[in-house]
């Protein structure tokens, strides 16, 4: 690359990948000398009418001068970026820094100007939004604040580039010109515009994998057997709807079928366009195969090919050459070593999968790293083993393997606006961007449930994943997800069981659960169940064992009408001599009760009745089957258990009822419904981060910038502590040091008694069970006394480092603590001080920053909370006060980033007001916001 007469090195890290409106990529870099070439190719692909529109006049060709211009850049006042595919450009952009007068200028000045130039074969594509974001973000790097740009009042599509960024812009008309003028902080309409593009831009992406027109199998070997071959057959048994090809290099001459599907021995051969290519080809043979469909025009890949990141740092390495070869073209990654892809939509009927059969058609979205695990999901919603029923099919599912490319991001973005899936059911085994999957998890979850189960959740994501470190346990990562609305599991069982309610039942108005059946040991266990999971249970109606289905459509009936009701669960064991017959009558009535009422979710915990579950389910698919007027021809028999019974068909729409064998488990899956409805109710209404008069945000601003030209990270003493909290009102009382019995009398004199002694040697600091701390020290007499004991008991006063400090309030103490975390963003945590919190975890965490309504659930959110709320009588402790104090801490970190730490304990709250009684404070340069800059696919 070039060097002089630059007056930076090349700036790598301006290269990107975008995913384009289209759904396709491009990659964005610096244009250099060596592009002359590149750059006089793509202007003699655009038309005279961009040409005029970017030029202000006919412009047929560039000139020596101009190529020279156009790509010599010192990469501070000239810059120009490009977007390329296949390592041609397909649109530019540039600015050049210009001075008050208009002419160009170096630093300080603050101002440029910007102009665009795409090919029109790409226009529409949103190349020219994707370019301005980056050009914009170089800018502010380096110290330009301020754009502006001349176009032509007939070249619309430019216009609105401009003024759809969402800055803050002005604009002007003089000599036939429009002149926009724009800065380019980043303002909370240009980030929802950013992530509006996002969000269309991956949703498309992964829409082209998922219902591709043309698919081609690279790698079918040529006899019965093989990975290319069993997914060759899958998607043509699938009776796939789109045009079908089979590749093989080795195929002999002459032979144009495989299977009764065309066969071509190269992708170029083909004749036609090829959306999806599924390659499985020996990983050594995969570059060779990219680049065929890179130049074929092939839209996205589905890599079925192990031997990447899996299996070592070789395979690390090849799986990023992998990506960047793919992205050059412009295509996308499903993989590798991926298990594939299924879409049960019957306008696609795709199985690019190893999955030997298609999942039933049905409403839920299935995601899993592992393809493993994809299996284990997709046979236990297939079937109606495991004490599972009530099923519900696939609307797709995705099985990711090293997600090198395509992650569970990208197809949450997808299924957020997929009409055909309700509920989203995720395996992960990293996550590879915390900080985007929390936003898009919010979004997702305010309109359909979104279920995740993690693996790997006490040890090292698996090795064909790369994902960044992060700093928090895992136990602070899931409430994170849980505050974004995710319903967090912890095994593949229950993940299925809250995905079969969620699809299929309405959420609860609340925790009020009725509970009927016919045996009273069940329900009574289905009682206990409930009240373990949170649930406001009615003690159980006992219809006993002579109930008959009459009986049930009653007892449902009424307790649906019943406005103290929100939920119902009905036990069911199986009557003696009745079998199938009596199971189906059943199985009516509940149906029957439950469709009158059709507001409130219905359950059935049922025992060993394969006949009963069957009945229940009705149907396999939630989508209607095909009629038949031919008799079934595996009639059921009594002896069948549920997962050999065939299915029937239900009513569209109609509600299925979710069967399950075990009452925990059913009260497991509704109490996370009831979770999952009050979130949803609370995210209508979020709060709001509140104003306070008394935050000086620009002294704190000037403290930290002061203290920070000291050295890139610091702990603060106690004195600058105590003056950056002063400034989010956040007062900490003071302790003076005691190195003597006389030096902690006249620090006793100073502060007024009653006094309290502390050691804040680490090893007794915050430890009042190890008697490190004296308290109510009444006078000196007493203040000598204490000072003696300590130093008998634990050393010299040199070892201990005592301190005095004015009593307060008594209290509960409490833990309060934020930090910034690279890969999930600033979090904020509370606590009680001592066992609670440190033996027993009872924390609670929100990100940051924290809302008024966010606050309030935190205090609650503590398993001992009620000592907070005069438990066994205590005094109440001042709450509101907390909160605030909450809130402050919050808002500390929020405006200024170079706040990585703030723990202050203890915090005494006692019944009116709180005392701060030891803060500390750890200030650094903020790491990068990923979140806040242009829109990029991870780096490879």
């Amino acid at each position: 690359m070039q060097t002089s007469p630059d007056r930076h090195e090349y700036p790598a890290h301006w290269e990107a990948d975008v995913v384009l409106r289209d759904g396709g990529t491009a990659r964005i870099r610096p244009i250099t000398v060596d592009d002359a070439d590149r750059l006089v190719s793509f202007y003699e692909q655009v038309s005279d009418e961009s040409k005029y529109y970017r030029f202000f006049a006919p412009y047929p060709r560039l000139s020596a001068k101009d190529v020279h211009r156009f790509t010599h850049h010192d990469f501070v006042d000239r810059v120009g970026l490009a977007a390329t595919v296949g390592g041609e450009f397909i649109a530019t952009v540039r600015y050049d820094r210009i001075g008050a007068d208009g002419t160009p200028a170096s630093a300080p000045a603050d101002e440029a100007e910007v102009a665009f130039l795409v090919q029109d074969a790409h226009q529409g594509r949103g190349v020219a939004s994707a370019l301005l974001e980056h050009i914009g973000a170089v800018a502010r790097e380096r110290g330009i604040r301020r754009f502006a740009a001349e176009v032509l009042p007939a070249n619309n599509k430019m216009i609105k580039v401009f003024t759809d960024a969402g800055y803050t812009q002005k604009r002007s008309f003089e000599d036939g010109v429009v002149r926009l003028e724009f800065d380019l902080e980043p303002t909370d309409r240009s980030l929802a515009v950013q992530y509006a593009r996002e969000h269309r831009a991956e949703a498309r992406s992964v829409q082209r994998l998922l219902a591709p027109g043309s698919v081609a199998v690279i790698g079918a070997g040529r006899t019965p057997g093989g990975v290319g071959r069993s997914v060759l057959g899958n998607i043509r048994d699938a009776g796939y709807s789109g045009r079908l090809y089979a590749v093989n290099k080795a195929l002999p001459d002459g032979q144009k079928e495989l299977d009764g599907v065309p066969a071509h021995r190269s992708v170029r051969d083909i004749d036609g366009p090829v959306d999806l290519a599924v390659v499985a080809v020996p990983a050594e043979h995969v570059t060779e195969v990219v680049t065929e469909c890179g130049e074929h025009g092939v839209q996205g890949l589905v890599v079925v090919s192990a031997g990447y990141a899996e299996s070592g740092p070789e395979g690390r390495e090849r799986q990023r050459a992998l990506v960047r070869h793919a992205r050059t073209y412009g295509m996308r990654i499903i993989g590798p070593n991926a298990f594939g892809i299924i879409n049960t939509s019957p306008r696609v009927r795709l199985n690019a999968s190893l999955a030997p059969e298609v999942p039933r058609a049905g409403r839920i979205g299935l995601f899993a790293q592992s393809g493993a695990i994809g299996i284990a999901l997709l046979s236990r919603l297939h079937r109606r083993g495991g004490g599972v029923t009530g099923v519900t099919g696939v609307s797709t599912f995705v099985s990711s393997g090293n997600r090198a490319d395509v992650s569970g991001n990208d197809v949450l973005q997808y299924w957020y606006e997929d009409p055909d899936t309700d509920v989203v059911l995720m395996y992960l085994e990293s996550i590879g961007n915390p900080r985007k999957f929390t936003r898009l998890a919010r979004r997702t979850a305010a309109a359909k449930p979104l279920v995740v189960v993690q693996g790997a959740r006490h040890g090292a994501a698996p090795q064909g994943h790369a994902v960044r470190a992060t700093r928090l346990p895992h136990a602070t990562v899931s409430a994170l997800l849980r505050q974004a609305g995710v319903i967090r599991v912890d095994t593949i069982t229950e993940l299925v069981d809250a995905g079969l309610l969620l699809a299929r039942q309405p959420l609860p108005a609340g925790p009020r659960v009725a509970i009927l059946g016919n045996s009273e040991s069940l329900g009574l266990l289905t009682y206990d169940a409930c009240l373990a999971e949170g649930l406001r249970p009615h003690p159980p109606q006992d219809l006993t064992t002579a109930a008959s289905a009459a009986d049930f459509h009653t007892a449902l009936s009424r307790a649906l009408a019943d406005d103290r009701c929100d939920a119902v669960v009905v036990t069911a064991i199986p009557a003696v001599g009745e079998g199938p017959v009596g199971d189906a009558a059943l199985a009516e009535a509940l149906r029957s009760a439950s469709a009158a009422a059709p507001s409130k979710p219905v359950l059935v915990v049922h025992v060993e009745l394969g006949g009963l579950a069957e009945a229940l389910s009705a149907a396999a698919s939630t989508a209607p089957q095909a009629a038949s007027d031919e008799p079934p021809q595996n009639a059921p028999s009594p002896t069948l258990t549920a997962e050999q019974l065939p299915a029937a068909e239900a009513p569209e729409g109609a509600h299925l009822i979710p069967a399950y064998p075990a009452a925990e488990r059913a009260v497991r899956a509704l109490g996370q419904a009831v979770a999952y409805a009050q979130w949803r109710r609370d995210a209508a209404e979020p709060g709001k981060v509140p104003e306070y008069e008394d935050i000086n945000e620009k002294g704190a601003a000037a403290l930290i910038d002061g203290l920070l030209a000291r050295g890139q990270g610091l702990t603060l003493g106690t004195d600058e502590t105590c003056d950056l909290l002063g400034h989010y009102g956040v007062q900490v009382h003071r302790a003076l040091p005691a190195p003597t019995p006389d030096a902690a009398a006249e620090a006793a004199r100073d502060l007024g008694y009653p006094v309290a002694l502390k050691a804040t040697a680490p090893h007794l600091r915050h430890r009042a069970d190890l008697g490190g701390v004296r308290l109510d020290l009444a006078d000196e007499e007493q203040l000598r006394r204490a000072y003696a004991e300590l130093t008998e008991l634990f050393g010299a006063p040199e070892e201990l480092r005592p301190v005095v400090q004015r009593m307060a309030p008594r209290g509960v103490d409490v833990v309060v603590r934020a930090v910034i975390d690279p890969a999930a963003g600033a979090v904020l945590s509370f606590g009680l001080a001592g066992a609670a919190s440190q033996l027993l975890g009872d924390t609670a965490h929100r990100l940051i920053p924290v809302t008024d309504r966010e606050a309030t659930s935190l205090v609650r959110s503590i398993r001992t909370a009620p000592l907070l709320f005069g438990w066994r009588g205590s005094a109440p402790a001042d709450t509101r006060a907390l909160e605030a104090l909450l809130l402050r801490v919050s808002r500390l970190v929020d405006d200024h980033p170079e706040v990585v730490a703030v723990t202050l304990e203890p915090v005494v709250v006692a019944s009116h007001g709180l005392s701060v009684l030891g803060a500390s404070v750890r200030l650094a340069h903020p790491p990068a916001r990923d979140d806040l800059g242009p829109r990029t696919l991870p780096a490879y």
